[in-house]
């Protein structure tokens, strides 16, 4: 079963737009093999884009991360939080039709607690210069853990209404 047997694509973008707006963070809705369903992107940072458009940075960091944490949800069947190797948060809340796994949002973007960017890390995987990841990094919101939560919570009844 594909997300869009369940609901039109027009749905699932309005979805992603809504946990958006009402979280700030970069959502998206991924199917069972890990892929964005829609071009839908609004960046909730200066740095993710900078990562995202280098090779080393989309594979290493960025799908590693959404892959790793989407396993968790699928296999716990509940929401993961995490941080990506950059340092930043990345939700993952599974989307189950009966007990077929049929997909996940993912929500990432900003620093969670008290945590901070990795600039190293970040470099030796992208070549961004350490300079360059800290000046992108400046203004990256901060979100609590219970706050992520509260959001994993908002993003599961959302779902619940698509889904029916």
């Amino acid at each position: 079963m594909e997300l869009t047997d369940i609901a039109p694509l027009e749905k699932w973008v309005a979805l992603e737009k809504d946990i958006h707006r009402q979280s700030g963070l970069d959502v998206n809705v991924f199917d069972i093999k890990g892929y964005r369903i829609s071009d839908f992107k609004n960046w909730a940072n200066n740095l993710c884009p900078a990562i995202k458009a280098t090779d080393k940075g989309q594979s290493f960091i960025c799908a590693t991360a959404h892959m790793n944490i989407a396993a968790q949800a699928m296999r716990d069947r509940q929401p993961a939080i995490e941080e990506c190797d950059a340092g930043l948060i990345k939700m993952v809340v599974p989307i189950f039709v009966d007990d077929e796994f049929v997909g996940a949002v993912g929500a990432c973007g900003f620093l969670l607690d008290d945590g901070e960017v990795d600039s190293f890390l970040v470099n030796k995987m992208t070549d961004i210069a350490e300079e360059k990841v800290d000046a992108l990094s400046e203004k990256i919101p901060t979100i609590t853990t219970a706050k992520a939560q509260e959001f994993c919570r908002y993003i599961e009844a959302q779902i619940k209404q698509v889904v029916g």
